[in-house]
């Protein structure tokens, strides 16, 4: 700007002007229908030295706005983004499977899957649902539950199931082994699985998970009690020893076990089993010491010893003390070996009775419905409770952040290559050209390796795929679409076009045809353009036009960017008051 100022207020750049163009730009706008004679104008010589201030100011002013669209318009093409209206996630359902005596909300009040998305907490038993699963609608609950009096029917599709509740227990006539199912048939994450709450709904069949195990460890890291299945009565004839432990069923709590002294009593029991019309189990009586458990709530391990008071052979029956103690790595090995089973349990439990004689015997192990003991049941529930979080937090991921297939890719600029990176070819990790999407083909590559440049020379395409490199040819192949490049000065070229490079407008907007090759896009433009010779003309024009935006962006420094604004003007001046 300081530039133009001076340029334009030096008395040698306005005498060399031609005549008459400043009383032109004095005049009033009226005086346009009747326009004095040049002869008129020269005899009045005092009012242009009079008046130069007026017309050059608005001159002066005119080009400054000017110069200062000028820089703006390059950054009109990268608009500003817009701001992003934040989305509001509609709040994850999580239903939990547990009784009334329990209100899980509360554990799980102000917590918030990834941060941000509210959790919503239905609570209900399994005798309390009843559901709908569809292929590709999910599942849908109802429930009908009574809270202080009032009956509760709610129909909702869950997000995800913590299942605190056993679904099946033949001593209660409990079989909801079919909600299992239909949870499982929508699809429903859970804690634990609804893959290894359907296999916990038969004890015989876990056992043989850790009879798995036991071959695999070994009777000193695993050591597991020695048991007996039958899966009716007819085999049951008699026991290798006594006293025996006798297990009918699926039960728990300690429900459906006998204490058998005798072969007399055993035989007794023999016809209790026939009439249960169930399978059972037998094992050797363990006079215990105290009962352990070992818990493992995701990474949290807590261990308990129980020693029965009133001296009943349950420790789980009548008066116990119960104590926690210290958790060692043999335990930390039980827990973490079942917690394996079934494609993995967040939560599990392994219980196991300390002989008199000094020696562990593991009985059972338990999943996501064992009750909670000791002094940290509180602890313990918020446990559950950040684990549920964290499991929801990896499954249920909001939509927003998965990333489409479809979504395409932002341009690669792609470093110019050196003299000698052509011919090496990709054997040093030259850069490859983009894949067509969707399959299509590749555009072909150009048999001639690239010829160096010097940085002024050197300037991205409009896709910001590769440098554009000024190349020799007829204007038809200079003119192909879906190939824009760097128009060359002929040898009947005047100077201007020759020190102003420029691109074809039409090749910004017509991007390369899917299925086709860039050989076979630049000989089409060929064939169609021989007949019609006037659309030379306007690919010149077009050239003109678009001279300005090229240029500016194309010259690499301050100083040739004035020469050639200043080279522009005067041609301009030239051309509006020649005549």
């Amino acid at each position: 700007m300081n530039f133009l100022r001076r340029r334009l207020s030096d008395s040698s750049f306005v005498a060399n002007l031609p005549n008459g163009y400043m009383p032109d730009l004095q005049r009033p706008e009226s005086s346009s229908s009747s326009p004095a004679s040049p002869a008129t104008e020269r005899r009045h010589p005092q009012p242009l030295a009079a008046s130069f201030s007026s017309p050059g100011s608005s001159l002066f002013s005119s080009f400054s706005s000017a110069m200062k669209q000028t820089p703006q318009a390059p950054s009109g093409l990268m608009e500003p983004p817009t701001p992003v209206t934040p989305v509001v996630q509609r709040p994850r359902i999580l239903l939990v499977i547990d009784d009334a005596h329990t209100d899980w909300s509360k554990y799980f009040h102000g917590k918030k899957v990834n941060g941000d998305i509210e959790i919503r907490v239905e609570q209900a038993e399994f005798s309390e649902l009843n559901l709908a699963a569809y292929v590709t609608g999910g599942c849908m609950v109802d429930m009908q539950v009574v809270r202080n009096g009032t009956k509760i029917v709610r129909s909702f599709k869950p997000d995800f199931i913590l299942v605190r509740q056993h679904a099946y227990s033949m001593a209660l006539a409990e079989d909801y082994r079919s909600l299992v199912i239909g949870l499982q048939y929508g699809g429903l994450p859970a804690v634990n699985s609804l893959y290894s709450v359907y296999n916990f709904c038969s004890k015989p069949w876990v056992f043989s998970q850790l009879i798995k195990i036991f071959h695999s460890l070994g009777p000193e890291k695993f050591p597991l009690v020695e048991q007996t299945f039958f899966p009716n009565h007819k085999p049951m004839l008699t026991a290798p020893n006594f006293p025996v432990v006798i297990k009918l069923g699926h039960a728990h709590a300690g429900m459906g076990k006998i204490k058998v002294e005798n072969q007399h009593d055993y035989q007794d029991i023999t016809s209790v089993v026939a009439m249960a019309k169930t399978y059972a189990t037998t094992e050797a009586f363990i006079d215990s010491k105290y009962d352990i458990r070992i818990q493992k709530i995701g990474s949290n391990y807590k261990a308990y010893m129980r020693t029965s008071i009133s001296g009943n052979w349950k420790a789980n029956t009548g008066s116990a003390m119960l104590e926690q103690v210290a958790m060692t790595e043999r335990y930390r090995l039980w827990v973490d070996s079942c917690s394996e089973m079934f494609g993995g349990l967040d939560i599990c439990a392994v219980k196991a009775v300390h002989s008199k004689d000094g020696r562990d015997y593991i009985i059972e192990v338990m999943d996501s419905s064992m009750p909670l003991i000791g002094e940290h049941v509180e602890e313990d529930k918020q446990l559950m409770a950040d684990l549920v979080v964290s499991k929801m937090s990896q499954l249920l991921v909001p939509g927003a952040t998965v990333p489409s297939p479809l979504r395409p890719w932002g341009p690669q600029i792609k470093p110019a290559k050196s003299p000698g990176q052509g011919q090496l070819g990709p054997l040093l990790g030259q850069p490859q050209p983009r894949p067509s999407p969707q399959g299509g083909p590749r555009q072909a590559q150009s048999p001639q390796p690239p010829r160096s440049r010097s940085p002024s020379q050197q300037r991205l395409s409009p896709q910001g795929q590769q440098p554009v490199s000024p190349q020799s040819g007829s204007p038809q192949q200079q003119r192909s679409p879906g190939s824009p490049q760097l128009s060359r000065a002929s040898g009947g070229s005047s100077p201007n076009q020759a020190s102003k490079p420029s691109v074809s407008l039409s090749s910004h907007n017509r991007p390369p045809v899917q299925g086709r090759s860039t050989s076979q896009q630049g000989e089409e433009p060929q064939k169609s353009a021989s007949p019609h010779p006037h659309l030379n003309k306007s690919q010149s024009l077009t050239n003109s036009l678009s001279t300005s935006d090229t240029s500016h962006r194309g010259t690499p420094s301050e100083d040739e960017a004035k020469a050639e604004t200043i080279r522009n003007l005067r041609k301009s001046f030239a051309s509006l008051f020649s005549d």
